[in-house]
């Protein structure tokens, strides 16, 4: 049995789409789980496309998620160029599709767009979406009319003869065996006129020459599998085994866009997402693991991963439970690191001379994504404007008038209150709780509510304080004084 290779072929249009992570992941996948090779090759044949800067995303994109190819344009393992329009410089496609036109499988189309669009039709006889069904007229041309058009200098296309008659049945391992009619394989070009490949030649070509042995992309090319291996078959070539991954949706069951705002790995990443969540998140939008395991590291997913557990249907993109999954993440990440990554979003808020430490160590699991610190933090930076009524709990017997009363109580014990670390201060509150006979929560919630101004915080009352300071703490406790007393 051969050796594993799979490719990764993007495009280099712009941010890295969320389906495109997905299909670099499963060929990683599947390539790692059986000490195979991972290829990264650029397909640029579309020079409309392309789009500065989109080169560097992909490289950036695939070393941030730890994707590591074998091969690639900047690693030759010995079939490059990696680069399809470096490729075509030596007129690599050009010479294939020349066999193939020496064979009969292809040839020399010379319609103008005039003619192509006089070939319009509307999609299923209805709406305004219209295609082109090219009706072989060029397939007829002598050899005399192909080179006395080819010396006027007038511009081709070269197209695949497709049979009109019979089915093909080709097999991917997902979706099983899948059979065509053969009349409905339009003649595919093969090189457009401007002297490139079309992405469909190009990716036949080169997967062959590079000896890919699993083809993973999108479930939107199963159509077009049948016609690659028209060309495998023409040209006497092993044809690779196809894993076509299924359509990824948003909530709403439509195909996942760029209008949904977390269509690509770099929007995930701006939303405050972590890459190592992104990636096992990604990993199961369309596989599950035999034991519905959810959290994997990239290296549990390798040892994992076995792509005929893949699914068939759509796999739904759920900001929520992707939330939950980056939560998850950042509690178990270590201290310092989520210092660090958390700190930027802490100084957007507090610019006092708190420390920003053991904020972040109040927040770590209580927070999603990073930008929730704002929310969480806000009211350390400046006490907001509260209505009393937060003062009342029912499961803390809590009301407006004991708080008022606690308030006044602790106020002359904080102010001779000389160590304000989180253990003295509950210390000494725990110490008035027991003398007045009540539970912790009846005093706790007062305190809590008069320095945060809030219904929820993290962390505790004394927790707060220790950061807040005395001199702010008691400033505090005094203004919910004063509310109360209105």
């Amino acid at each position: 049995m051969s050796k594993v290779r799979t490719r990764f072929a993007p495009s280099p249009t712009g941010r890295m789409h969320v389906g495109n992570l997905r299909t670099a992941l499963y060929a990683y996948l599947i390539a790692k789980h059986e000490d195979g090779d991972f290829i990264l090759r650029i397909e640029d044949t579309d020079q409309e496309r392309f789009v500065d800067g989109a080169l560097e995303i992909i490289y950036h994109t695939l070393e941030e998620t730890g994707l590591v190819h074998d091969e690639g344009p900047d690693k030759d393992g010995g079939v490059g160029p990696y680069v399809q329009s470096e490729r075509n410089k030596s007129g690599l496609y050009l010479k294939y599709a020349k066999q193939l036109i020496e064979q009969g499988d292809a040839y020399y189309c010379f319609c103008d767009k005039e003619r192509l669009e006089s070939l319009k039709s509307k999609v299923d006889g209805e709406g305004s979406a219209e295609i082109v069904v090219y009706d072989k007229h060029c397939l007829g041309l002598s050899k005399e009319e192909v080179q006395a058009n080819l010396d006027a200098g007038k511009p081709y296309v070269i197209r695949f003869n497709m049979p009109t008659e019979g089915t093909t049945t080709f097999k991917d391992d997902i979706y099983g065996d899948i059979t065509v009619p053969n009349n409905e394989l339009e003649d595919l070009i093969l090189i457009k006129s401007d002297g490139y490949p079309t992405y469909n030649f190009a990716n036949v070509i080169d997967d062959h020459l590079m000896g890919i042995t699993h083809v993973v992309r999108g479930n939107e090319y199963l159509s077009s599998a049948p016609k690659y291996n028209k060309i495998y078959e023409a040209f006497g070539w092993e044809i690779p085994t196809y894993v076509h991954c299924p359509l990824i949706t948003d909530e709403t069951h439509k195909k996942l866009s760029k209008r949904c705002g977390h269509s690509s790995y770099e929007d995930l990443i701006d939303q405050g997402f972590v890459k190592e969540a992104v990636v096992n998140y990604v990993a199961l939008l369309g596989w599950c693991p035999s034991d519905n395991r959810e959290i994997f590291s990239l290296e549990e997913l390798v040892k994992a991963f076995d792509y005929r557990h893949m699914s068939k249907s759509p796999a739904v993109f759920d900001i929520v439970k992707l939330k939950w999954m980056n939560g998850e993440y950042l509690k178990a990440m270590d201290e310092d690191k989520f210092f660090e990554m958390a700190k930027p979003y802490i100084q957007e808020v507090i610019t006092k001379d708190y420390d920003l430490k053991k904020i972040a160590g109040l927040v770590k699991t209580r927070i999603e994504i990073f930008p929730d610190i704002k929310d969480q933090i806000d009211f350390f930076e400046e006490l907001p404007e509260y209505d009393t009524a937060m003062y009342c709990h029912k499961k803390m017997k809590t009301n407006e008038e004991n708080s008022l009363e606690v308030l006044k109580e602790v106020l002359p014990l904080l102010e001779e209150q000389y160590d304000f670390s989180n253990d003295a201060l509950f210390a000494l509150l725990k110490k008035y709780v027991d003398e007045k006979g009540v539970k912790t929560g009846f005093v706790m919630w007062p305190i809590r509510t008069a320095v945060s101004g809030k219904q929820s915080t993290p962390g505790g009352a004394t927790e707060i304080m220790e950061i807040l300071g005395k001199e702010e703490s008691v400033a505090r406790i005094k203004k919910g004084i004063e509310l109360l007393s209105k």
